[in-house]
Parts: C-alpha cells; sequence; structure tokens
C-alpha cells in the first residue's frame, strides 16, 4: 500500500514539474564594446632565422627520409604550416619540431591514402 502510494506522488510530482510556468524576466540594456586584435610580438631577428633555419633542416631530413617523391609538396607545406603556428607561440624554437612531426606524418599518411585510392581508380578503369 505505501508502495502505491509513493508511486503516485511520483507521478504527480513529475506532472507538477511539467506543467508550463509564468516566470517574469527582464534583461538589462545591450553593452556593445569594441574589440581591436592585438598584432603578433614580433620576434628577434636571430629567432626568426633560427626558426627558419630548423624548419629547413628538418625538411631536409624528412625529404630526405621518404621514399615517395610524391608527397614532397605535402611536407613543404606540412613545414610551413607548423612554422606558421609555431610562430604566434611564446616558444616557437621549442614547438616548431613537435608540430612539424605531426603535421608531417599526417601529410604522408595523406599522400600514402592518395596513391592507394589512385592504384585502386586505375585497375577499376582498365577493366
Amino acid at each position: 500500500m505505501e508502495k502505491k502510494e509513493a508511486d503516485n506522488r511520483c507521478s504527480n510530482e513529475r506532472k507538477n514539474m511539467n506543467k508550463n510556468r509564468q516566470i517574469a524576466t527582464e534583461f538589462a540594456a545591450d553593452t556593445w564594446f569594441e574589440v581591436r586584435p592585438r598584432p603578433p610580438a614580433r620576434l628577434p631577428a636571430a629567432q626568426e632565422a633560427g626558426l627558419e633555419q630548423l624548419k629547413n633542416q628538418l625538411l631536409r631530413e624528412r625529404l630526405e627520409a621518404t621514399e615517395a617523391p610524391g608527397c614532397i609538396v605535402q611536407l613543404r607545406r606540412a613545414a610551413e604550416d607548423a612554422a606558421a603556428l609555431a610562430w604566434v607561440t611564446a616558444y616557437p624554437l621549442l614547438v616548431f619540431p613537435v608540430l612539424f612531426e605531426e603535421k608531417a606524418d599526417a601529410a604522408a599518411f595523406q599522400a600514402e591514402r592518395q596513391e592507394q585510392i589512385r592504384q585502386r581508380s586505375l585497375e577499376l578503369l582498365t577493366i
């Protein structure tokens, strides 16, 4: 008997919760402000040169280790993307190698995938 009463109470509570209720709302006046982006801080010339040297060195090493000539363009793009992302960080020379490795791996995977698709497409066309 107690369980049935408890179930009825829960049922009534759920019904009451789902009723539409009018709630008075007030909104403050809109506040507008202007956002001006700050230009990125210029790195000292030595850091700029160091980042460029590091990019060229890591790219050269990766290109020498790459067997597929088809992914050269993708690797160059990965190096440029990683340098651009590293450039806006506080420590670009520390961040760049990891970013380049991630982007170069993704570029190599994409180039391999494109080659597989191209091979399958050629097989389908020769049938």
